[in-house]
C-alpha cells in the first residue's frame, strides 16, 4: 500500500495541479489542508529537513503577512521563522508532499512526479494549460 500525504491548500493552483498529478497515477492521497490543520512544529522541521531546504526557503511572501513582520530581516532565527510559520500558517509555502521516496515542496507541480513510485495513467494539464504528461502518460519536457 502505498502512502502518500500532500500539505494542500485548495485555493492555490500549483497544490490543485500537483494533487492532479498524484490522482493521475490512480493514488487517493491523504490530504491535509494546512491552513485548516496546521503541521506540529516537529512535523514541519521533519518537513523542511526532509525536503533538503532551509526554514527560510519555505516562507511564502505572496498574500502572506510576510512583509508586516519583517520576515525579510535577516538577522531572525530558525526559530523565529518558525514561530511565525505556526502562528500565520499562509506563511508556508505549499504544497508538501510527502511518499516513500523523499518530501519534496512540489513547486512547479511537477517535482511530485520525481517522487512517485507509480506511473502517470494519461494525460494530464496543468490548470493555465501546460501540459505536462502527453497522452502515453509520458512527460514532456
Amino acid at each position: 500500500m502505498n502512502t502518500i500525504t500532500i500539505y494542500h491548500n485548495p485555493d492555490c493552483g500549483t497544490s490543485r495541479n500537483t494533487l492532479g498529478l498524484i490522482r493521475n497515477a490512480g493514488i487517493e492521497p491523504t490530504v491535509i489542508e494546512y491552513l485548516k490543520t496546521p503541521p506540529s512544529r516537529e512535523t514541519l522541521v521533519d518537513l523542511i529537513q526532509r525536503a533538503g531546504l532551509t526554514v527560510r526557503q519555505v516562507l511564502r511572501e505572496k498574500g502572506t503577512p510576510y512583509a508586516e513582520l519583517s520576515l525579510d530581516n535577516m538577522a531572525l532565527t530558525d526559530s523565529q521563522l518558525l514561530d511565525a510559520i505556526q502562528a500565520h500558517p499562509i506563511l508556508m509555502n505549499r504544497p508538501f508532499v510527502v511518499t516513500p521516496l523523499g518530501v519534496r515542496l512540489c513547486r512547479p507541480s511537477e517535482m511530485v512526479l520525481d517522487i512517485l513510485l507509480e506511473a502517470q495513467q494519461g494525460p494530464f494539464t496543468k490548470e493555465d494549460g501546460e501540459v505536462v504528461i502527453d497522452e502515453r502518460g509520458q512527460r514532456v519536457r
